[in-house]
């Protein structure tokens, strides 16, 4: 199996070597692990090059930099599922944070009176239904939330009160105290979330992201604060990313910010080292790998 680029770093390598794979030259193999987030060039070159490659590993849960070059032609696997605990736990913490007005007291110098609202028995939305919002529904479950989900395929989840369609995501809007953002980044939901989306939510709601900054049309959110037209936003993520250092969002009291910390290098290596090493080894037994990309859907 070949790693690349060279820039890789050494972990994979040693992740690939765990799975019982062999580290050859990238002509000599018909598998690859990629290693740059934010190279698509130098991937698509690669790949260019080497017409024989059968999978690749791509280490990293978002691949939408590297749509374009995913088909059937190949089998392509991805990182999505590897942070859900740590991803969900940040989401759950933000929401908390929002209701309970932990970022409004934080700012204050001195004794301020009560604000607040409870998560326990709340209502919340989960927009996306993969392996984050599985673990979020699964954080919540001593709170007895009231728990709506927006998902491709709708099936029952446990913990899980109402399934509804994607094309029905406004519907789970209304009503809602948290609508947590943990879905893909696709043509069909960059900007999903604008000014009308958040004229249909709660004026006590807070969004809460923890997928990708461009999910929100970021002015329409600055605008949707500053006129209590929603309760707070907490924002793991941003467009654009990272955001400037004079945004007007740094400064608002019912905004919190985070610089994409769902998961820190130090909970990611190891959860990704052992994805890598688990498909290695799938690989070479030829079982179904984890984590395989749908070229159709994106994601």
């Amino acid at each position: 199996m070949a790693v690349l680029p060279d820039t890789a770093v050494s972990w994979m390598r040693d992740a690939v070597v765990d799975g019982g794979g062999e580290l050859v030259d990238v002509a000599d193999t018909t598998a690859l692990v990629w290693g740059a987030a934010r190279d698509p060039e130098g991937l698509a070159a690669v790949l260019d090059d080497n017409q024989h490659l059968e999978w690749i590993q791509l280490p990293f849960a978002g691949v939408e930099e590297f749509a374009h070059l995913i088909g059937d032609d190949r089998l392509w696997t991805c990182g999505k599922g590897v942070y859900a605990e740590p991803v969900a736990e940040m989401a759950v913490a933000m929401a908390l944070a929002g209701l309970r007005g932990l970022v409004h007291y934080s700012r204050q110098s001195g004794w301020s009176r009560p604000i607040g609202r409870n998560l326990i028995g709340a209502r919340v939305s989960i927009l996306g239904g993969g392996g984050i919002t599985e673990e979020i529904v699964r954080l919540l479950n001593p709170f007895g939330c009231h728990v709506t989900v927006v998902r491709n395929r709708v099936t029952d989840m446990e913990g899980v009160d109402v399934v509804l369609e994607s094309d029905r995501f406004v519907d789970a809007l209304p009503g809602a105290d948290v609508v947590f953002l943990a879905l893909p980044l696709t043509s069909e939901t960059v900007g999903m979330m604008g000014r009308s989306e958040f004229e249909t939510m709660e004026s006590h709601a807070w969004l809460v992201n923890v997928a990708r900054g461009r999910h929100v049309r970021t002015d329409d959110l600055v605008w949707a604060l500053e006129n209590g037209v929603i309760g707070g936003a907490a924002l793991d993520v941003t467009d654009p990313e990272p955001l400037p250092d004079d945004h007007r969002l740094w400064s608002m009291a019912n905004c919190i910010i985070t610089p994409h910390v769902g998961n820190t290098p130090e909970m990611a290596v190891p959860l990704l080292s052992e994805r890598i090493a688990t498909n290695v080894r799938r690989w070479i037994a030829g079982d179904d790998l984890i984590g395989p990309v749908d070229p159709d859907l994106g994601y």
